[in-house]
């Protein structure tokens, strides 16, 4: 991993922040791998119970960065037509399945597969200065990075279909109206309200919110008898965890609930 992604640690809480504030944090294929990299990383730390991502400078991630992306085009790199698969999906798989809650640090713009990334979070606090564009259409490209699949759930899918087939930035404002950000906060409090989130769900049963991820996920686009029977099993290794059995003697003593994430 290099200094383009970089991981900050405190209160169970890991911090990926996206490091190329000159350009706004777009995308390299550098920078994506070690996305990749820092992801499978506080995924497997056990000292990590929550985990946010955010960008550099004035501005949250914009995407692809074009400049490179066009130059590879031009010495026929195959890698550019290879970045879907090879890194955009496992970044938005990454932040999907981390089995413990990720949330979005939106300061400024969040735009093409930066947007994408902030969909693919839990939850997304927002500056009043953000906004959101898909902007995949005004370069003759489809949607990527989950994007077809999150915007929908997130907003509907006559809201999805704007916002990709016009390709108009929404404002902090406009996104929470819609539903589609938790809370909007001043600018210079976009990190510290969202980390005061994490901190609290880091504090959480850890355990039962990875299946609670699952479970959203699984319902999204399953049959009702598939997806009572997904929420029995994930139930049952929820009602197995040392987190359960501890809040339920609580509860019954009358005594404060802690939750060690396991």
């Amino acid at each position: 991993m290099s200094d383009s992604v970089l991981i900050d640690r405190a209160d169970g809480v890991s911090t990926i922040t996206l490091n190329r504030p000159a350009t706004m944090n777009s995308l390299t294929i550098e920078m994506k791998e070690s996305l990749i990299a820092a992801l499978a990383e506080v995924r497997d730390d056990t000292a990590t119970r929550a985990v946010v991502l955010t960008g550099a400078g004035r501005g949250f991630c914009v995407g692809q960065d074009l400049r490179e992306h066009a130059e590879l085009l031009a010495t026929g790199d195959p890698r550019p037509l290879q970045t879907v698969r090879d890194h955009y999906n496992p970044i938005t798989l990454g932040l999907m399945e981390m089995p413990k809650p990720v949330l979005a640090a939106v300061n400024g713009m969040a735009a093409g597969a930066g947007a994408s990334f902030a969909f693919a979070c839990d939850f997304r606090i927002a500056g009043e200065a953000a906004g959101f564009l898909l902007a995949f259409a005004r370069v003759g490209l489809s949607a990527d990075s989950g994007a077809s699949w999150t915007l929908p759930r997130l907003v509907g899918h006559a809201r999805a279909t704007a916002m990709m087939m016009l390709a108009e930035p929404v404002s902090a404002a406009q996104a929470m109206e819609m539903g589609l950000v938790t809370a909007v906060v001043p600018d210079d409090r976009v990190l510290a309200a969202t980390h005061e989130l994490a901190v609290r769900l880091a504090a959480g049963p850890t355990l039962a919110y990875a299946c609670i991820k699952e479970s959203l996920a699984y319902g999204g686009s399953a049959g009702l008898a598939d997806a009572l029977e997904r929420e029995a099993v994930l139930q049952a290794k929820a009602g197995l965890s040392e987190d359960h059995r501890n809040a339920t003697a609580a509860f019954v003593a009358k005594a404060p609930m802690t939750f060690e994430g396991r």
